[in-house]
């Protein structure tokens, strides 16, 4: 299992490769349920950041699914 970091660093070269190729994307990043917390101080841990990746990779593999780079 990858760390906090890997996973952190992680996270931002998957954010930045959805900027760079699928910018149309990006309005969806902020609505992903783990970017709003429901709770005050939600607890941040490598289960939590390997979700969001996930999420992440998802979003990519779903729409390139159905449409293709310019």
């Amino acid at each position: 299992m990858k760390t906090e970091n890997q996973l952190t660093i992680a996270i931002l070269e998957i954010t930045m490769k959805i900027r760079n190729e699928y910018p149309e994307l990006i309005k969806y990043l902020a609505e992903l349920p783990v970017t709003i917390p429901d709770i005050s101080n939600p607890e941040i841990n490598t289960k939590v950041l390997m979700d969001y990746y996930q999420s992440l990779e998802n979003i990519i593999k779903k729409y390139s699914s159905t449409h293709t780079l310019s």
